[in-house]
């Protein structure tokens, strides 16, 4: 095992390396530019898009805009606003925070760009429900056609592993954690070896059957069943889980600027962490910054915009703005909160990480009870993140192999969850962090390709709006 992990690390700093994070950063810098600064000139658009301000009847599509942005940030609001955060703040120190917020604001003109292509290139079915994201832009909105088959089949591919790694087997690990906050010990123990070195507990066994069994009832009915557990999951456990945030940064409040401190400060300067010598250096502190800012929000990577493709609706930059929504709730956010609670109760000095080190914190600010939210939040945000995969793979299985992939995908996705149940948690992570990249390459390649196309959708949209096009 330990030999398997040092190969995975090897390819994971490799595909996560200085050219991985230039290209995230830069395509959201230059998409930022070329549609001059859309996330700050239509965030006020956005969310009145979301209650359905300028909806029109009888338009394409299966769910409103409110689902599909719940379904979306019901896979990316997850183990990465808690156990990402922290891992992000262990391996990189405080600063790591700061370049999880830049990959979030240029990540809302990457979101903007790729879910309005998800539109523009979708395909309705005679039933009326749709299918899109970027195998489809990147097959049939590429000049060369073949290159563009060849990278939305490449996307596809990627994105079905990648379903089993970040979508499923890092969010049943997850759930076995928080369990771990909740459960006495009695109940954790026990349990036996797999194989040398390899002890599987009863507790996450049963979890992961749990887990599938949940799962299953929910995701073989469909993008609709899917899209109204995660519009019911998702408002109540981010309300739930941001309340017992701000509690604590309430009462920690004169810490909040000092906590900013040390974020802004080791940015750019190496972290000695603990005050010990040897320190964190800065490439690692944009490394785990970048990674984890992308495993939370999904920016660039090009999950999301196969849920918004599914909307009801025919102008393709509405539900652009709509998605970039994605990125801000889920890192500027509910990211930051946990950060900031983990920084003013002084948990970043200790040695834990992943989700006990988020438990800690909250469990030290909620008088000795909050880790008991942070292992609920666990639990429902990793369950809707599975439930949300799952479609996402999906599709790409649909895009690969036709229409009677799906079930075989899914029944195969339900049984990998008992799996990720079981396994080890640094191995898990670091799969998905290699998928991530993986997925994230042709996505950005077909972004910066076709960003003409939706600069000129963009420009069309604004005037029509401008002309009162889409009053009611």
């Amino acid at each position: 095992m330990e030999m398997l992990n040092d190969w995975l690390d090897k390819i994971d700093s490799f595909v996560w390396g200085w050219s991985m994070i230039a290209l995230l950063v830069g395509t959201g810098l230059y998409l930022t530019a070329r549609l001059l600064f859309i996330q700050v000139r239509h965030l006020g658009h956005a969310i009145a898009c979301v209650f359905g301000r300028y909806d029109q009847p009888g338009e394409d599509g299966d769910v409103s805009h409110f689902k599909a942005l719940a379904t979306a940030l019901s896979a990316t609001i997850g183990t990465g606003n808690i156990a990402g955060v922290a891992t992000a703040i262990a391996a990189g120190g405080p600063g790591a925070v700061f370049w999880m917020w830049i990959t979030a604001l240029v990540g809302m003109a990457t979101k903007f760009t790729s879910c309005t292509l998800a539109v523009r290139y979708r395909k309705i079915h005679d039933d009326g429900s749709a299918s899109g994201g970027p195998m489809y832009f990147l097959r049939d909105g590429l000049h060369n056609k073949k290159l563009g088959a060849f990278f939305g089949s490449m996307f596809a591919l990627f994105g079905i592993i990648a379903s089993f790694g970040i979508g499923n087997m890092v969010q049943a690990n997850s759930v076995v954690g928080g369990l771990g906050y909740l459960l006495p010990e009695s109940i954790q123990a026990g349990g036996f070896t797999l194989w040398e070195g390899f002890n599987v507990s009863w507790m996450s066994l049963i979890t992961g059957l749990t887990l599938s069994f949940l799962t299953g009832i929910v995701i073989l009915g469909g993008i609709k069943r899917i899209a109204n557990v995660a519009g019911v999951i998702v408002p109540f456990m981010c309300s739930f889980y941001v309340l017992g945030a701000v509690l604590i940064l309430i009462l920690n409040i004169g810490a909040i600027p000092e906590a900013f401190g040390l974020i802004f400060k080791y940015a750019f300067t190496p972290y000695a962490a603990g005050g010990g010598a040897a320190g964190i250096a800065i490439q690692q502190t944009i490394r785990f910054g970048v990674a984890r800012g992308v495993f939370s929000n999904e920016s660039g990577l090009g999950s999301a915009p196969i849920a918004h493709a599914a909307v009801k609706t025919n102008e393709p930059v509405r539900e652009g703005t709509v998605a970039m929504l994605g990125p801000f709730i889920d890192t500027i956010l509910i990211c930051t909160m946990t950060a900031l609670v983990i920084l003013v109760t002084g948990s970043h000095l200790t040695d834990h990480d992943g989700g006990a080190l988020t438990a800690h914190a909250f469990e030290k600010g909620l008088f000795g009870y909050g880790h008991y939210l942070v292992g609920i939040g666990l639990v429902f945000f990793a369950y809707s993140t599975l439930i949300a995969w799952s479609y996402y793979g999906g599709r790409c299985a649909k895009f690969l192999f036709g229409e009677k992939a799906i079930p075989i995908y899914r029944w195969i996705y339900i049984g990998v969850i008992t799996i990720g149940a079981i396994g080890g948690l640094r191995v898990i992570w670091t799969i998905a962090d290699i998928f991530n990249a993986l997925m994230a390459i042709p996505n950005l390649i077909g972004l910066i390709l076709l960003s003409g196309v939706v600069a000129r959708e963009t420009k069309k949209y604004c005037t029509r709006f401008k002309n009162g096009d889409f009053n009611k």
